[in-house]
């Protein structure tokens, strides 16, 4: 019987496989590839050479996202199934036999499968790593001799406290009072007119 190390093409078909799909396991590398390929639009009319074109450029695609392990994999799927739609959708909208009505739908389906993509571009980069948090502080209150610093902020390993130590605890100052100067400056009379 023969095995894949002895058949030289199948071996690199199954390490570009591996580098497609993020899965080891060709029993699941098979069914990724089926997946992606099953949602392609492949019509009818198409000969065999395009079709295979298609497949191959879908799995081009997914070995492009370089998926790292299995959920990678998934999601790289989703992402090439939405990008081909997207264009599906976008190239309808733009047939010069295409309705007022029809080129309006399809420009929206376009638009929301291309937002679903940008997501899963992000839920990817989240997963890896990657994903920036961003926090935003709408209020500062800054006491007097305090300060106040905006940007990036990292400290050493030796300014954190130590586990055996409390952090500090932040206080509510919004009840403290607040000083009133209360000398006034004179105020000037306006000067009257002569009439």
């Amino acid at each position: 019987m023969k095995t894949v190390a002895d058949d030289p093409f199948m071996e690199q078909y199954r390490s570009t496989l591996t580098k497609a799909t993020g899965a080891a396991l060709p029993h699941v590398q098979d069914q990724i590839v089926r997946q992606v390929t099953g949602a392609l639009w492949l019509p009818k009319e198409l000969g065999e050479e395009q079709i295979i074109t298609r497949i191959s450029a879908a799995i081009a695609m997914l070995e492009g996202i370089k998926p790292q392990d299995g959920i990678e994999g998934m999601l790289a799927v989703h992402m090439v199934a939405t990008h081909s739609a997207a264009m599906e959708c976008l190239r309808r909208a733009m047939s010069p036999d295409q309705s007022f009505e029809g080129r309006d739908a399809n420009l929206r389906h376009g638009e929301r499968l291309m937002a679903i993509y940008a997501r899963q571009l992000e839920v990817l980069d989240k997963h890896r790593g990657k994903g920036q948090q961003q926090v935003t502080v709408k209020y500062v209150n800054v006491e007097a001799g305090g300060q106040a610093v905006v940007g990036n902020v990292q400290s050493s390993p030796q300014s954190q406290p130590s586990r055996n130590q409390e952090p500090p605890a932040l206080t509510d100052q919004s009840a403290m009072g607040m000083e009133i100067d209360t000398k006034l400056a004179p105020v000037k009379e306006p000067a009257k007119r002569r009439a």
